[in-house]
């Protein structure tokens, strides 16, 4: 074990929509821009935020969520990824003190987790002197979260902000910032919450004009000195990795499919694998691979040409009629689908790997953390596999009859956190796998092992 100096600070919010990734994007760019090495992080399963993150620090975000990573393995994963960082920013999830069950997962948590002072974003629109008052809760809930201050956004005048201002003076809680409100500075948005980097065509020039409209408008030394007061952090030694490679693995990545954490992949690469990215949308067929994963993404929004690229559906029908194992996550389940009905009604073909349509609603259908066990023999290892997750869709299956639905070879006895009613889902036979659910593969580590273990079979059975 060693100890590191990692200068950190939660940058957290009252509530969802108070524009905490606005701030952060901003706050990232900024640093950056004084010649700062920035490393960034969200708290939660957020697949979006962290590509602006990226877009702004010039460097890969990642995620923090205890949930879906037992805690030590998450605060390593800090660590690590943070060692050659001048400062480390952690955007947090919803409200300070939301999360799952029991404030799991919240953004309290994970700054308690990391001993990270933290600063609240509060919007100020529509509020004066109770800003202050709503500080002064949130600083006094819970004496073990390090509450340093405030940043306060979308100001409507000079006026505005003083009079914010002397409120929070009276109560000795530092202001770190004062935002005006200004429109042109959002980041744009969609069903599942912003749009994607991936597919925002003007991202850069946005995030751009976001850091300077933030780093002229908050304290950024102030933010640097903050951060430099965090304690020192115990890094534990990670095992070595093997020296050779036992499997190839296609990972889908384009602006279809694009839902992936850095340190997921990463656990597989530690089992042996080579990860190898392409597109579904882009590209004639896989490259040569032993392994297939299809992540979550839009490919709603791309279902017309993800139809049109026939070179790259015949290639992955073909790869998994041959026995490659399949594992697909969300977008990629309904990449597998035999049909996709987008938003407008429009019906397009898939891959037709698993029997079923799938269509898009205009309402959530289901969002939140929740358990699963493996129904049946899977990629992931014998029946009995038991995993944590989380779903976020608006799209679902059309339902079976009866008789069929009794018969379907689901993959997963899920139960939501919030509402403890198991239910079956996903399609799990031979090498394919697929369902809604969200993994981690740092918090599923037997799960990562097996199905690298299916590829490495695959290969051997190939040669």
């Amino acid at each position: 074990m060693a100890d590191w100096h990692i200068p950190r600070v939660v940058i957290a919010a009252t509530q969802s929509g108070s524009g905490k990734t606005t701030i952060v994007t901003g706050l990232l760019a900024a640093l950056r821009g004084r010649g700062l090495r920035v490393q960034s992080y969200k708290i939660g399963p957020d697949y979006i935020d962290p590509g602006y993150h990226a877009l702004a620090s010039g460097h890969p975000a990642h995620n923090l969520d205890t949930w879906l990573v037992p805690e030590e393995k998450a605060r390593d994963i800090f660590c690590r990824t943070a060692e050659k960082a001048d400062i480390a920013v952690i955007e947090g999830v919803m409200g300070l003190y939301d999360g799952g069950t029991k404030g799991i997962s919240s953004t309290a948590a994970v700054a308690k987790l990391l001993d990270a002072p933290v600063l609240l974003v509060i919007n100020a629109k529509s509020m004066g002197e109770s800003a202050a008052a709503l500080a002064m809760g949130f600083r006094a809930y819970d004496p073990a979260v390090r509450f340093a201050g405030v940043i306060l956004n979308r100001l409507g005048s000079d006026n505005h902000r003083a009079m914010i201002e002397e409120a929070m003076a009276r109560l000795d809680i530092p202001v770190f910032g004062a935002v005006r409100r200004d429109e042109a500075l959002t980041l744009p948005e969609r069903h599942l919450g912003l749009l994607p980097a991936e597919e925002n065509q003007r991202d850069k020039e946005t995030v751009a004009a976001i850091g300077r409209a933030v780093g002229a408008q908050v304290d950024l030394d102030g933010i640097k000195a903050l951060a430099e007061t965090a304690p020192d952090m115990i890094r534990r030694e990670e095992p070595p990795r093997p020296s050779q490679i036992r499997a190839r693995i296609a990972v889908a990545k384009d602006e279809a499919f694009s839902f992936y954490y850095p340190e997921s992949l990463r656990v597989l690469e530690g089992f042996g694998a080579e990860i190898f990215p392409f597109s579904p949308l882009h590209d004639e067929a896989l490259p040569e691979a032993d392994g297939l994963i299809l992540g979550g993404g839009f490919p709603e929004m791309f279902a017309a040409e993800l139809y049109a690229n026939e070179g790259m559906r015949r290639s992955i029908g073909q790869a998994a009629a041959a026995g490659m194992p399949v594992y697909a996550e969300c977008g990629g389940y309904m990449y597998l689908m035999e049909k996709m009905i987008n938003f407008s009604g429009q019906t397009f073909p898939m891959l037709g790997i698993v029997p079923g349509v799938v269509e898009m609603n205009r309402r959530l259908q289901t969002v939140g953390y929740v358990e699963a066990t493996t129904l049946r023999d899977t990629v992931f290892g014998a029946a009995g596999v038991r995993l944590k997750g989380h779903e976020f869709h608006f799209s679902s299956e059309q339902a079976l009859p009866p008789e069929q639905e009794a018969a379907y070879p689901r993959a997963f006895r899920l139960k939501k956190m919030r509402r403890p009613v198991p239910y079956n889902a996903g399609y799990a036979k031979g090498n394919i796998l697929g369902s809604y659910l969200h993994l981690h593969f740092a918090g599923c580590l037997d799960a990562a092992a097996s199905f690298v273990a299916s590829c490495a079979d695959y290969r051997r059975r190939e040669a």
